[in-house]
């Protein structure tokens, strides 16, 4: 079959999700070469592509994704469709439905694959999930011959939300990258997400802080890292420094603190029970004293309530949330987001 392959970093598309894209024509989430050192795991996984899309309309009748991946599948408890594949979805800001994932041989770092061919007349507002756990040094987008390209419907403010977190806001272990929770979000508030969750390595470091603090155009920053603190006093001591750190910036952006979710061994073993209400009075106590401190754009979310009564079912190892985990996230935070965002 006869296509024109086009390039995503090239208009008429739009890329979303990496905030430095246009500057450095990269699928990445954090700088290539960052203004001071940062830890070698977070410049490492910043390379994971979670949260980005690709957004254009077509009428093409057929479309393709070439692609050139960093490595191959090798996780043992993630879907190799959510570790590296794109996902599908088509309609216009917050009616887009699930269409398809690029399903290939995982044993290779390079696939071309048929999203769909021979497809209806008219024209249709395409966002492709770029791969939750997986680097992405190519991509190109396959259309029919003379098809129309135009840029996606705009968004509703041009002010991101920026979540910053561990590897359950990088998206582990969602089976596909459209069900990771801020790309679930992103379906029901017409915003860019930038999601800057660190497998392990959401650590709350000041220098992670000052990189993040220059993103631009930001209208709500969420902070949704405790489960990669290392006690709860790294916790008391980072939260405090990471607002004062992003404050300097952004004196007036809303600042959402979430605490983690209920993890399925809970039930049996009440030192994990306890450990996360000791993380979540912490928080509570951080956002007070802002408040105390005439900080009135800081709030905090009990991440221990997303899941509901049986959270012990929601996730693949008791920690990470299956797609019925990320789905009940994402289902309780919408109004939560939708409160807090200054669009």
């Amino acid at each position: 079959m006869t296509l024109e392959w086009h390039s995503p970093l090239e208009p008429p598309f739009h890329i979303a999700g990496f905030a430095w894209v246009r500057e450095e024509k990269l699928y990445r989430r954090l700088p290539r070469t960052p203004s001071h050192p940062i830890p070698p795991m977070v410049d490492q996984l910043a390379n994971h592509t979670a949260g980005g899309q690709i957004r254009f309309q077509t009428n093409s009748a057929s479309l393709f994704v070439k692609v050139r991946l960093s490595g191959i599948a090798d996780m043992n408890h993630m879907p190799a469709t959510g570790q590296c594949a794109f996902d599908c979805y088509i309609g216009s800001p917050g009616e887009q439905k699930y269409y398809g994932t690029t399903v290939y041989d995982h044993s290779k770092p390079e696939y071309e694959v048929k999203v769909y061919e021979n497809h209806m007349d008219g024209l249709r507002n395409i966002t492709l999930y770029f791969p939750l756990y997986m680097g992405v040094e190519d991509v190109r987008i396959g259309l029919a011959p003379c098809a129309d390209l135009f840029p996606p419907p705009p968004y509703a403010s041009d002010r991101k939300i920026v979540i910053y977190g561990t590897s359950i806001t990088q998206g582990g272990c969602a089976s596909r990258p459209g069900m990771a929770y801020p790309n679930i979000l992103s379906r029901s508030i017409n915003a860019e997400f930038c999601n800057l969750g660190f497998s392990g390595s959401g650590k709350g470091e000041s220098e992670v802080a000052e990189l993040i603090s220059g993103i631009a155009n930001p209208g709500l920053l969420v902070l949704d890292y405790e489960a990669n603190c290392d006690s709860p006093d790294s916790l008391r001591a980072t939260l405090p420094a990471f607002i004062r750190i992003y404050r300097r910036r952004h004196p007036d952006v809303p600042i959402l603190v979430l605490s983690q979710i209920r993890f399925g061994k809970e039930h049996f073993a009440p030192e994990l029970h306890a450990l996360r209400l000791e993380r979540q009075a912490i928080q509570r106590s951080v956002v007070d004293a802002c408040l105390v401190n005439g900080d009135r754009r800081i709030y905090f979310c009990d991440g221990g309530a997303l899941l509901g009564e049986d959270y012990h079912d929601c996730t693949v190892d008791a920690v990470h949330p299956t797609d019925l985990g990320f789905h009940r996230m994402a289902e309780a935070l919408v109004p939560v987001i939708r409160r807090y965002y200054r669009g």
